[in-house]
């Protein structure tokens, strides 16, 4: 079974460029994939934005794990990937579904402080029998946690 996780987000190029930093992923490239499809006339010059220089789509970008397989053509991950969609709504409530991330119980707090400097924020920590992390927020503020 193949699948992505989708996120909505309000800027999903800032949330795509947190999480590929936050997971150590790959951020897609989508930019060769879309000049075939102008050349081509597939698509229209208003689905896209520039994104450090290149061309990308406006409401999507997307991270991927750099070990797994992709498309050469169009840079799309073929396994672990996350994809962020552009909503018009802030995000509103709980998270219904969440990451967790596991760096290591030795590696947590210097996880955390790496996360706080690429634009995540501290809730609280977490510390119960069964044992103990670090919940955070990403710069959207969707909900996470750090083992």
């Amino acid at each position: 079974m193949h699948w992505k996780l989708v996120i909505d987000a309000t800027d999903p190029h800032r949330q795509a460029a947190f999480w590929a930093a936050a997971l150590e992923y790959t951020l897609e490239d989508h930019s060769t994939l879309i000049s075939g499809l102008l050349k081509a006339g597939a698509i229209t010059p208003d689905l896209l934005t520039e994104v450090d220089g290149r061309q990308a789509w406006l409401s999507l970008a997307a991270v991927r794990h750099p070990e797994d397989p992709h498309d050469p053509a169009s840079d799309t991950g073929l396994g672990r990937r996350v994809l962020f969609q552009r909503v018009p709504e802030p995000k509103q409530g709980k998270n219904r579904l969440h990451l967790d991330l596991h760096p290591g119980p030795d590696a947590r707090a210097a996880t955390v402080t790496r996360l706080e400097a690429l634009g995540a924020t501290t809730l609280r920590e977490v510390a119960e029998p069964g044992g103990s992390w670090t919940v955070m927020q990403d710069p959207e503020g969707n909900e996470f946690c750090v083992h």
